[in-house]
């Protein structure tokens, strides 16, 4: 009952008064706040919303910006050598067979004028040179559509090639980029970058950088072409230029800033979208599909409205420079006419302005779609370089070694450590060794998960130093570190695909026998043995084909797989019930011999055969030892284990 009363006035509250469904809005200001209005001192959700997230979506104080990224961008283009120059070459070829047209047709219709004139040819012979020139016309044609599909195909090709070089650029970043980044970064946000920019940059390397050669030689060309039959003609028939020129600067300043929001504002869309399907078993539960529905069509209808507001500006451009066009067309027929009149130029001469004009209406098109591509991908480059720019808080030094493993002693010597200003550990000393198992329990935040975060080299501690056989981690390359330890996870993630490739995925190059073997010990090899699939089962996304323990148990096949000197296990069994955790437990007591064992967990029966046990709260060591000098200490562990110890003297017995 509360929770139908919450949700709906909540769902108003974030609607607004209907704001959020103007999709029509005037003008895309309309959706700053006037400093001088009521709402600048009480912005509505809407606004505060937007302020939230357009904090959140920059990630750094400063990065690239116009024309640093789209020099960035033309250095990527310029690695492809062979299709770049091909691309424009094919350009400035197909610009220039176009040109020939207007001449051609020009002299065409002077050559038939002049023997309608002279009247010293019949008919048949005017009609021939009309036909010859109509002839001349269809093979420039045809030549012209010839290197304009190679210069098509070349560009299509040189784009994808830049974009899928900076896509693989982007997720290797992702992949070394340290835990930090990821927990302060939405994924949505991630998402759009890796798609929707990196799609706005690939389209400004087709229509920007092989098109705007075209451009300038179709412009530059006809203006010399136009200037050798009449220069005063040539000067009135591009008076236009200098206002295209002025108006596209104006213009592409605009859209870069509008471009920057639009795709703010797609990667909080995709956030929103991608949350609400992670989440759907909980949006169902708690029959929230209204809300979501309205904090999603908040960002929707931001999205919409930002791209109409590019819209307009691309439309009040594109209409500006075509009335301006026109005017052009107009004085070239006022002026070119009495000129053929006073007989400084032939009409076949005026039918050539009339041509080349013509032909500038492409370019004309192409700079404002070229501009629009520009402030597209200057504000979609410097979200995509904003990523490739960020250093990595966990990364090798010059000096770093890969760690070589004798002991597999891991020693914790007066560590601190914090996420952001939230401290999670102080002061924490302990040494874990080979067949030495150390255990530790506390309550939840208690900092048991974060030592296995710094165990792995996740994150670096605030102060003190976490040391394997005696090499500080922070000397050792990471890959090194990761590789001689395995982690069983206490919420382990399966990927999408079969049984088999999960649990290989600890060794993809594991024999069927090795990954049947490390099943039997996580005690999910008869499970698996009764699907109608066995291994070859298809999981689905995330494992959601199976339980919470039966993943749990698929993770420790997988982590036991690696055969790793060092194994830890978070909580890795918390999902599965005691006499499964009794099994794997012995399971592992017999396999692990040799290898240095850290084990967290809740249930207090599955620490009871450590060598030593510590107990946390708040980030300190307040008690260890030993599962009876705990007991005999009657402190905290021996509260635990009164709680716990009717179920588990049962396991225990």
């Amino acid at each position: 009952m509360l929770r139908g009363r919450i949700l709906p006035a909540f769902t108003a509250k974030l609607l607004g008064d209907g704001r959020c469904c103007s999709y029509f809005a005037d003008d895309e200001q309309s959706l700053e706040v006037d400093p001088t209005s009521s709402s600048a001192t009480n912005p509505t959700p809407i606004q505060t919303d937007r302020q939230r997230r357009s904090v959140r979506s920059r990630l750094t104080d400063s990065g690239p910006t116009g024309g640093d990224v789209l020099w960035r961008i033309a250095k990527l283009t310029f690695g492809y050598k062979l299709h770049f120059a091909g691309g424009v070459a094919f350009a400035a070829t197909t610009a220039i067979m176009s040109l020939f047209i207007p001449k051609l047709l020009g002299e065409g219709v002077d050559q038939a004028f002049t023997l309608y004139e002279q009247g010293l040819n019949s008919p048949i012979e005017i009609e021939a040179l009309l036909r010859n020139t109509a002839v001349l016309v269809l093979i420039v044609a045809a030549l012209r559509g010839t290197t304009g599909f190679a210069q098509m195909f070349l560009g299509e090709t040189l784009s994808q090639r830049v974009s899928n070089r900076l896509r693989m650029l982007y997720f290797d970043k992702l992949q070394v980029l340290s835990f930090s980044f990821h927990d302060r970064v939405h994924t949505g946000q991630l998402m759009s970058r890796g798609l929707s920019d990196i799609e706005g940059v690939r389209m400004f390397v087709q229509n920007g950088l092989v098109q705007i050669v075209r451009v300038f030689v179709v412009i530059i060309a006809a203006a010399i072409f136009m200037a050798q039959i009449d220069w005063q003609l040539m000067l009135l028939s591009l008076s236009f230029v200098p206002f295209m020129v002025y108006r596209s600067a104006r213009m592409r300043l605009q859209l870069r800033e509008m471009w920057r929001k639009i795709q703010d504002a797609l990667g909080d869309l995709t956030t929103t979208m991608q949350e609400n399907l992670a989440g759907i078993r909980v949006v169902r539960a708690f029959s929230a599909q209204n809300y979501e529905e309205a904090k999603f069509d908040v960002t929707a209808v931001e999205v919409v409205e930002l791209r109409m507001g590019a819209a307009r500006t691309h439309a009040r451009g594109s209409g500006f420079v075509s009335f301006a066009f026109l005017v052009s067309w107009a004085i070239v027929l006022w002026v070119g006419g009495e000129k053929v009149i006073d007989g400084q130029i032939t009409i076949g001469q005026l039918t050539q302005f009339f041509f080349y004009l013509a032909l500038l209406r492409f370019p004309v098109r192409m700079i404002l779609m070229i501009i629009n591509s520009t402030a597209r991908a200057s504000s979609a480059g410097g979200r995509i370089f904003e990523i490739l720019d960020i250093p990595s808080e966990i990364a090798d030094s010059e000096e770093s070694n890969p760690i070589e493993i004798t002991g597999g002693v891991v020693k914790f010597d007066n560590v601190s450590f914090s996420y952001g200003g939230a401290p999670a550990l102080q002061n924490v000393s302990f040494e874990a060794r080979r067949d030495h198992t150390i255990g530790f329990v506390g309550a939840p935040g208690s900092g048991k998960s974060s030592i296995t975060n710094l165990i792995p080299r996740f994150y670096d501690p605030t102060s003190g130093t976490v040391t394997i056989d005696g090499t500080d981690l922070k000397d050792a390359t990471v890959i090194s570190i990761r590789e001689a330890i395995g982690l069983v996870e206490q919420d382990p993630f399966l990927f999408d695909g079969s049984i088999r490739d999960n649990i290989r995925y600890g060794d993809v190059n594991a024999s069927d026998e090795k990954v049947i073997a490390a099943a039997k010990i996580a005690q999910i090899h008869d499970f698996i043995a009764g699907l109608p699939d066995g291994y070859d089962t298809q999981l689905g996304e995330r494992g959601v084909g199976l339980s919470g323990g039966q993943r749990q148990r698929v993770a420790i096949a997988r982590t036991l797989l690696t055969d790793s000197p060092i194994l830890i296990l978070d909580d890795s069994t918390s999902s599965v019930d005691a006499g499964t955790d009794a099994r794997i437990r012995s399971a592992l007591d017999e396999l692990t011999g040799g290898q240095t064992t850290i084990i967290i967990a809740h249930r207090l029966s599955s620490l009871s055969h450590a060598d030593e046990i510590i107990v946390l709260d708040a980030g300190k060591v307040i008690e260890r030892g030993n599962h009876d000098e705990l007991l005999a200490l009657n402190g905290h562990y021996k509260q635990l284990w009164d709680l716990q110890r009717g179920h588990d003297e049962e396991v225990l017995d």
